[in-house]
């Protein structure tokens, strides 16, 4: 698939509402600090990489409805959260990184996301937090996370759709087989250059170039 930049800028007028519009709900999340929101965003995450987003969403929503979710890990075997993992790859450990971030952010069944990771000193530092200290999140989810809650200033998704759009366009010469912290923040520059230069602001660009690869807007 060619693309070019008027491409991305007719894309961005198209679909600019809607996703004005998810972005809201995110802003929501944040402006309202709410924990039990924040949770299921970062054990969407955490079920994310090399499967579908659709498949994830759905895992949580089903976790939530077996009561799931928010208990308490001791509570509950590996096994149950395990069965209910259906369509993702990864199943077994992203289920040991499901209980690590229980371990870590609820306590008595209570979320506590807000006042657990240094929102306060900004995305980027957010990002290398979580990084460092909630198994199972890279650059990619950390920051997936981080949008989804509405930290979004400044950062990119760098997902294999978004990485095969900025390679079409000239921005990155090649993707790269993996992505090391320097490697994903050079590449972060890059978008982040490239955004200005199509006026597109980078927490639509994500979307876009999503769009453009997949046809629709989801998480």
């Amino acid at each position: 698939m060619e693309l070019y930049k008027e491409d991305i800028q007719r894309c961005f007028e198209r679909i600019k509402g809607d996703v004005g519009d998810k972005l809201k709900q995110f802003e929501e999340i944040k402006r309202e600090k709410d924990e039990s929101k924040a949770f299921k965003e970062l054990v969407f995450c955490l079920l994310t990489p090399q499967s579908k987003a659709e498949v994830c969403w759905k895992v949580v929503l089903e976790l939530e409805k077996a009561g799931l979710l928010f208990s308490s890990p001791e509570k509950i075997s590996e096994k149950e959260i395990e069965n209910l993992i259906r369509g993702v790859r990864f199943k077994k450990n992203k289920t040991k990184y499901i209980i690590l971030a229980k371990k870590m952010f609820l306590k008595d069944g209570v979320p506590l996301v807000f006042k657990k990771v240094p929102f306060e000193r900004g995305s980027l530092f957010a990002r290398k937090w979580l990084v460092k200290n909630v198994k199972g999140l890279g650059f990619k989810e950390a920051s997936h996370f981080l949008r989804n809650i509405g930290f979004y200033e400044d950062i990119a998704i760098l997902d294999r759709h978004i990485l095969r759009c900025l390679e079409t366009l000239g921005v990155i010469d090649k993707m790269p087989k993996t992505l090391t912290e320097k490697r994903y923040l050079k590449i972060e520059r890059k978008m982040r250059k490239f955004s200005k230069n199509v006026n597109v602001p980078m927490h639509y660009l994500d979307f876009v170039f999503w769009y453009l690869a997949t046809g629709r807007i989801f998480k």
